[in-house]
């Protein structure tokens, strides 16, 4: 999945920045939900909770549907492709990690190799002293 550009990347993070924002995400894990029902499981008034939809709404993390039966209800859901493309990214910046620690590795075995080539002993630490 292609990553996301560096402005939404910024506006997806800013929106998940908010500890009420991310609990509604992880209500809405389960489902599409009503906004009444995403206030209360976190604990919010329905007109905070609606601010806090809307942020999400503008970033694409979630979409609003009216019920085809009642058309004064809506539905709130996550949309996947926003968190691919966020998960994508965090993929790539933790594959850094992981390249970082094998060059780490590989040159330490080397710098070893190097040393017994040369008949050195590799350094030995010092016994740390445990009290006065």
């Amino acid at each position: 999945m292609q990553n996301p550009a560096p402005e939404n990347l910024d506006l997806i993070l800013a929106a998940l920045g908010d500890p009420a924002r991310r609990r509604a995400v992880e209500f809405l894990k389960d489902g599409p939900r009503r906004a009444g029902e995403i206030a209360e499981a976190a604990g919010m008034s329905g007109p905070a909770m609606s601010r806090h939809l809307r942020v999400l709404r503008k970033t694409r993390l979630i979409t609003e549907e009216r019920v085809e039966e009642d058309a004064r209800i809506k539905l709130y859901r996550l949309e996947r492709a926003p968190f691919e493309a966020l998960s994508g990214w965090l993929e790539e910046v933790s594959a850094f990690w992981g390249d970082s620690l094998q060059a780490l590795k590989a040159h330490a075995e080397s710098v070893v190799r190097e040393e017994k080539g040369a008949g050195k002993s590799p350094p030995v630490r010092a016994a740390r002293r445990s009290g006065p």
